[in-house]
């Protein structure tokens, strides 16, 4: 009778006391509490009690390596006498930039799950309480350390425990999909400036490796900035990981750990310093995405570059120089041995300026930054200089002032020094200027580059250069052209005056690009420096004119000269506001409403497991042959009409300024540049990948294509 009663006394207890966590703690930028996958525990047994964490919208909390910077997530554990507590099961994280940082976390909704053992002396029918100190770092734009106490009740029974109706699914599930090894094997090996990871195992083959990401526990042994190229082979991938700071000690590590994931799939990994596994025996380009072609050699890529540089002197960005040099080509025209210099000294400054930007890129790559074809302008300084040159150019084209008798020579002695001096700078000039233009070839044959060699990536450049300078080199050398252009004359004066107003222009992109990028107090900073610069020219202009009477000229040409160094340190002092203004992207513009979001892994993720089509459009302010085909192709009521008729998501990957993120999914489709213009289909699959000239009408077919595959 009294074992009877006691057992009823406990089945009474079990009712009345299930799991009961106190009141949720909302500690400022979060919600947290203890959340039981089971409604009891038996002796001895063991169960998960998961730390859920609500976090506010636009917020997030850190994985065990937060990455560059953070704090991950922390539990202090205060529990009966033969009570434990094991270690955390972590979810795999979402990669979180922050500027040039890359962070690992947590947004929206997490659980960490945490496996809660009770002694085999605990009595059934007793109701324990389970106490911990949670501590978070949540941060958005700033971080705010936040804590908790928290606590759980949990009776302790006999027998197999039902199911907590309320949390044994998202625990069970959370445990599911955390990563856990899967029998896959790894081997890492220095390669150069590379740190070559290579995983292979039955869970690999025949899987999607494109999205492939290692998330290492330990937080130096890699740079997690740096982009992860993807090689796949038949038996698994290669990642190509940049080394962080445990690899310039003279103790490297001998292991890497940590967690491996493709797409939602997860798995934990080890691999030893040694031979790479066969199978992933090396590292090639990053891997191609549907529609890159086939893999390139040093002579396509070669080829594709010579091509696009031809192309690209018919980008509409190149049109004011190459007009100038049209002119300048003109007025030598019917002298043979002039025309041949010039065009010389022009592919002299084209060379030597492709050449240089392509030391400097590969120099920045190698330094760690996320860079690619129009780096340069993702910097406000660069821009606000560039500006600034683009308005000295005009004056110099107004005739407010004379670079030796002009900028090109125009009317001139005929193969002077000045002269070739002028064509070597107009040479430099046009490569500047077409910096902002990716023409079709180019961006294979870019992308191809850098992921090579250093000398390899330099033969493409100056492939690149050779074609873009082709057609006036080669002109100069050819008399029968040549005698058929206008001899030098009185009109060639006004013609170069005309030429200024595209310069002008020029300069007025280049501001406006500079307030998407530093917010419009940049205004006044380049407003200001564009007027001293002005000046400064009107008084060398005045020194010109007055050494040309036989007056004085130091004086004015001094304060000139002055005024114009004063307006290019006020252009590039580099003190833009980097947090400001970004390109909007909450709404179309243009002839029709096309409404689109911001690029994120998240929201192409999101559409597709809708079932909806998608174009991803990766774009910059700089990019002219991005702007050009928004206005020709992209905002028309055409293709707006096929966007609402397929029900396709718009998503734009902005790379007005630097973010790593666009650079790797760049990189991951072998391109260095924009544009680059993708269309998911509605039932999944690979993504295709369009023109780098767009249509209305080619948009308008790809939407439609894509809702039916």
């Amino acid at each position: 009778m009294t074992r009877l009663l006691a057992k009823l006394l406990a089945a009474f207890t079990l009712v009345w006391a299930l799991p009961a966590a106190a009141q949720p703690v909302d500690t400022g930028h979060l919600v947290a509490e203890l959340v039981a996958r089971d409604q009891s525990i038996a002796p001895g047994a063991t169960t998960y009690v998961a730390l859920r964490q609500k976090i506010d919208k636009g917020w997030h909390t850190y994985w065990r390596n937060s990455g560059d910077s953070g704090e991950a997530t922390r539990i202090a554990w205060t529990l009966p006498g033969g009570w434990t507590a094991g270690d955390i099961v972590w979810p795999a994280p979402r990669r979180q930039p922050t500027g040039p940082l890359m962070n690992y976390g947590y947004q929206d909704e997490v659980l960490l799950p945490a496996p809660i053992t009770a002694p085999a002396s605990a009595r059934p029918g007793e109701v324990v309480t389970l106490r911990a100190q949670a501590s978070f770092l949540v941060c958005e734009e700033i971080c705010v350390p936040e804590d908790a106490t928290l606590t759980l009740t949990l009776p302790v029974a006999e027998g197999l425990a039902e199911p907590n109706p309320q949390w044994s699914g998202p625990i069970a599930r959370t445990l599911a999909a955390a990563p856990a090894p899967a029998g896959l094997a790894g081997a890492f090996a220095r390669q150069g400036p590379v740190l070559a990871l290579a995983v292979t195992g039955e869970a690999l083959k025949g899987a999607d490796l494109a999205d492939a990401y290692f998330f290492p526990f330990d937080s130096t042994v890699i740079d997690h900035a740096k982009p992860q190229a993807i090689e796949r082979g038949p038996e698994g991938l290669t990642l190509a990981l940049t080394p962080g700071y445990a690899f310039q000690q003279p103790q490297a590590p001998k292991a890497l750990a940590g967690v491996l994931t493709l797409g939602d799939k997860a798995y934990e990994i080890s691999a030893a310093e040694g031979v790479l596994p066969a199978g992933a025996s090396g590292l090639g380009p990053p891997a191609k995405a549907a529609g890159s072609g086939p893999a390139l050699g040093l002579p396509l890529a070669a080829l594709f570059a010579f091509v696009g540089g031809l192309i690209l002197n018919l980008m509409p960005c190149v049109f004011p120089i190459l007009a100038m040099k049209a002119a300048s080509l003109a007025g030598h025209a019917h002298e043979r041995r002039a025309a041949q210099g010039q065009g010389l000294a022009f592919l002299a400054g084209v060379l030597t300026t492709f050449l240089a930007l392509a030391v400097l890129l590969i120099a920045v790559r190698a330094g760690g930054a996320a860079v690619g074809w129009g780096f340069q302008l993702q910097s406000p300084p660069v821009v606000a200089g560039l500006a600034l040159l683009m308005l000295a150019v005009a004056l110099n084209l107004s005739g407010v002032f004379e670079v030796g008798a002009s900028l090109q020579g125009v009317g001139t002695g005929l193969a002077g020094r000045r002269g070739l001096a002028g064509a070597f700078f107009t040479g430099a000039l046009a490569v500047v200027v077409a910096a902002p233009c990716t023409a079709p070839f180019m961006a294979p044959a870019l992308g191809w580059a850098l992921t090579q060699s250093a000398p390899a990536a330099l033969a493409v450049f100056l492939a690149l250069g050779l074609g873009f300078a082709a057609p006036f080199a080669l002109a100069a050398f050819m008399p029968g052209l040549l005698s058929r252009l206008p001899r030098p004359g009185p009109w060639m004066e006004g013609f170069k005056k005309l030429l200024a107003f595209p310069m002008y222009g020029a300069a007025a992109w280049l501001v406006w690009v500079l307030t998407l990028q530093a917010g419009d107090t940049a205004l006044a900073r380049i407003f200001a420096a564009a007027i001293v610069l002005a000046l400064g020219a009107w008084l060398l202009g005045v020194a010109q004119r007055r050494h040309a009477q036989g007056g004085a000229v130091l004086a004015p040409a001094g304060i000139g000269a002055a005024l114009a160094l004063v307006a290019a340190l006020a252009a590039l002092w580099p003190n833009y506001a980097e947090s400001g203004a970004t390109l909007a992207v909450e709404g179309g513009g243009g002839k029709a409403d096309v409404p689109y979001e911001a690029y994120s892994a998240e929201k192409l993720a999101a559409a597709q497991a809708s079932g909806k089509p998608v174009l991803v459009n990766f774009t910059a302010a700089w990019c002219v042959t991005c702007q050009v085909n928004e206005r020709v192709a992209l905002t028309s009521q055409a293709v707006a009409d096929a966007f609402k008729d397929t029900g396709a998501v718009y998503l734009k990957a902005d790379w007005t300024r630097k973010d790593a993120v666009i650079e790797a999914e760049l990189a991951r489709h072998g391109r260095a540049g924009v544009p680059l213009y993708l269309v998911y289909g509605a039932k999944g699959g690979d993504e295709v990948i369009l023109p780098q000239i767009l249509t209305e009408g080619l948009v308008v077919r790809a939407l439609k294509d894509a809702q039916g595959r």
